[in-house]
């Protein structure tokens, strides 16, 4: 069998982030270097010729999470041509919302790798990452540190008891209550 050329190298290492990222967030850190690399669709040998460690994998699939997630909010932005409040409430009604409950491999890192992250505990860039990523997400927020807070306890809290709670009515009713404690207050008629 023939050398994989470098432009294939770096692609095939791509993939592997962009599978991992997904599978981490769907399943969590624990899923094996078999399972990665058979869902990237490569074979189990070539894993540490591309990643010092399961370890730095982790480090580059969150960051590559967290630049989906800055990407996105982005957009949102851009879609509202600047409009900020506008733009937050969308990402706001986007995020308690059944399709983001019930995607969580393409969903926010916040809330997919929050037990992995208080488990495995802060000694690892994985971590330093996920601690930045959760400070940037408030930040977008809102512009007091305080209240961007609030608002991603209340979504994140949210959104895991509506996936805790998945087949049950309950689910939408929690999703719904975050939404409406998230909106802003209406503004009374001039």
């Amino acid at each position: 069998m023939g050398r994989v050329s470098q432009a294939q190298a770096q692609a095939n290492r791509r993939r592997v982030v962009e599978q991992a990222s997904q599978l981490f967030r769907e399943q969590g850190t624990s899923v094996s270097v078999a399972e990665l690399m058979k869902a990237a669709g490569l074979t189990h040998g070539g894993f540490y010729k591309q990643f010092a460690s399961k370890e730095a994998l982790i480090d580059e699939a969150v960051t590559h999470a967290f630049g989906e997630l800055a990407e996105h909010h982005a957009t949102t932005l851009t879609e509202h041509k600047g409009h900020r409040a506008e733009a937050q409430q969308s990402l706001i009604d986007g995020y308690l919302s059944v399709r983001h409950r019930d995607n969580p491999a393409s969903g926010c890192p916040v809330a997919a790798l929050a037990t992995d992250m208080a488990r495995d505990g802060g000694d690892h860039g994985a971590h330093r990452t996920y601690t930045e990523g959760v400070q940037d997400f408030t930040q977008w927020l809102a512009t007091d540190d305080e209240d961007g807070i609030a608002r991603l306890c209340t979504m994140l809290g949210a959104l895991l008891l509506a996936r805790a709670t998945k087949d049950s009515p309950v689910s939408e009713q929690v999703l719904s209550a975050a939404r409406t404690a998230l909106s802003p207050a209406p503004q009374p008629h001039a």
